[in-house]
């Protein structure tokens, strides 16, 4: 007796990959050898849109390759995103370096996201580009597992995990 196929990546489904992303020269940029898969909820936008197309229809155990253009990925780089705030604007006591990211809120109470590309003495220089904006992803990715979402899940947009509901 065959066992049934097991579902295929789809819209609300939650699905959990091992990856490896590299940079065009193959370096790596970030991984999930050695650690636990990266779980998302397919069509919620919670990964790249470049490689959540790539994975639909795919199933437990697929492996692929995939290149995100730019586009597909964090978006092209937009050197108007770059600019700087003054250094009084971060608490006194808060040690601030480059690479990390701060949420912060928009004349119109939009969130933006953004990075700390410089620290210097009376300014910190923001961007509002994403580190790998602009740049081509490649992807080297087995699906681990895929699951129906439940409804909280569904509701929130994200998947909650195995330990349950996390934010």
């Amino acid at each position: 007796m065959a066992l049934p196929n097991p579902a295929p990546i789809a819209d609300g489904m939650v699905v959990s990959i091992h990856y490896t992303l590299t940079d065009d020269s193959g370096s790596v940029i970030d991984s999930s050898t050695g650690g636990e898969p990266l779980e998302y909820l397919h069509g919620h936008g919670n990964i790249v849109p470049g490689l959540e197309k790539e994975l639909a229809g795919k199933s437990i155990g697929d492996s692929l390759k995939v290149s995100v253009a730019p586009k597909d990925g964090y978006g092209e780089h937009d050197p108007r995103g770059r600019g700087k705030v003054p250094r009084s604007s971060f608490p006194d006591d808060m040690e601030i370096e480059p690479g990390m990211q701060f949420a912060g809120e928009g004349p119109n109470g939009e969130e933006h996201v953004v990075w700390i590309a410089a620290v210097e003495a009376d300014h910190v220089v923001i961007d509002q580009n994403h580190p790998l904006a602009g740049r081509t992803l490649h992807f080297d990715v087995q699906v681990a597992t895929v699951r129906p979402a439940t409804k909280e899940e569904l509701a929130h947009g994200h998947a909650h995990g195995a330990h349950g509901h996390h934010h």
